[in-house]
């Protein structure tokens, strides 16, 4: 016989408190409903397991053996869907005691740190795992759920305030400008921007694909008509800036790279071939309640607040380039 339709979870519990105090101003009281709904919700039991549960005496109702029956299996069945919401949860990574957050290369020297460090505080007995990798990687992660929350760097030009994806939800840290990246003392050294038409003939060093920073180095040459010529492309940005910097190849780089080499100049572009990536927090929509991801999206919010300053003050001393030293360049 099919369970019927009428028979909640919520009229269970309506059930079971009157069933333990037999009374139902107490029990309106205690679930902060109407006596007149528990009394509505007792009868809607009655009519659905389609025998009697209570004998009225009065304004009063006696619960039956009947009663007694469904409480043991009511309880049972209440108990049994609470132990399915945690196992799920638990399994899912809700409110566990690990996370696990995907970032960019590039975000490790400063802003994940300090993200991991404000996230203990909050969490003292969180564990973390940190899975490093490209845009595309990490966001194949958390569609697969590997990854419980990813910080990467949207492309801007196109959705500057928003994820594709509407089943994920997104927090902005901070706006990074693409620079030219060349080793110091290069011939563009003092030139205040950058026409990317006047490096047709010079070689370049990028990421291989997935990366935003690739994304953003085949836009920015779109914008100036050309391909350009490409010696070499690496999975990673140390690699980048050490080539860069060894004079292997120039590279288009974000603003925050100008601190992992002090052999590294970042030159403005031309603002018509310029390109900003926005680094975000995103995590999935149906996770949102989530605990652990709550302290993330507190401490991100925490964070951006004032990096996002810091960041714009140090793209525009960049972007002012009087001396070329980017070496304090850092968020």
């Amino acid at each position: 016989m099919d369970t019927d339709e009428a028979i909640t979870l919520k009229k269970l519990r309506v059930f079971l408190a009157f069933m333990k105090s037999n009374n139902m101003a107490r029990v309106a009281l205690l679930l902060g409903q109407s006596a007149v709904s528990v009394h509505r919700s007792l009868h809607s039991l009655e009519e659905a397991v389609s025998c009697q549960l209570f004998r009225r005496e009065g304004r009063n109702l006696i619960p039956l053996q009947a009663a007694y029956t469904f409480a043991e299996y009511a309880q049972r069945a209440i108990h049994e869907c609470e132990e399915g919401v945690r196992q799920v949860r638990e399994s899912s990574g809700f409110n566990a005691n690990r996370l696990k957050i995907g970032s960019l290369y590039s975000l490790t020297l400063r802003c994940i740190p300090q993200l991991m460090i404000g996230l203990k505080l909050r969490k003292p007995a969180l564990d973390i795992d940190l899975t490093l990798g490209s845009n595309r990687d990490l966001l194949q992660q958390l569609t697969d759920s590997r990854l419980d929350a990813i910080v990467i760097g949207l492309h801007t030009q196109n959705k500057p305030n928003q994820q594709d994806d509407s089943s994920f939800l997104n927090v902005p840290l901070f706006d990074d400008d693409i620079f030219l990246a060349a080793p110091k003392n290069s011939p563009y050294t003092g030139q205040r921007r950058i026409n990317l038409q006047n490096m047709r003939n010079e070689k370049f060093v990028t990421l291989t694909e997935g990366f935003v920073t690739s994304r953003d180095f085949d836009y920015c040459f779109k914008q100036a008509g050309f391909s350009p010529d490409i010696s070499m492309r690496v999975q990673d940005i140390f690699s980048l800036v050490n080539l860069v910097s060894g004079g292997i190849g120039y590279g288009l780089l974000p603003g925050r790279a100008g601190q992992f080499s002090s052999h590294l100049e970042l030159i403005p572009l031309e603002e018509k071939y310029g390109a900003r990536q926005r680094i975000t927090l995103l995590l999935p929509k149906i996770r949102e309640r989530d605990p652990n991801l709550l302290a993330l999206a507190a401490e991100c919010r925490m964070y951006g607040r004032h990096a996002d300053k810091n960041h714009t003050a140090l793209n525009h001393d960049l972007l002012k380039h009087d001396t070329g030293d980017t070496s304090g360049c850092a968020v």
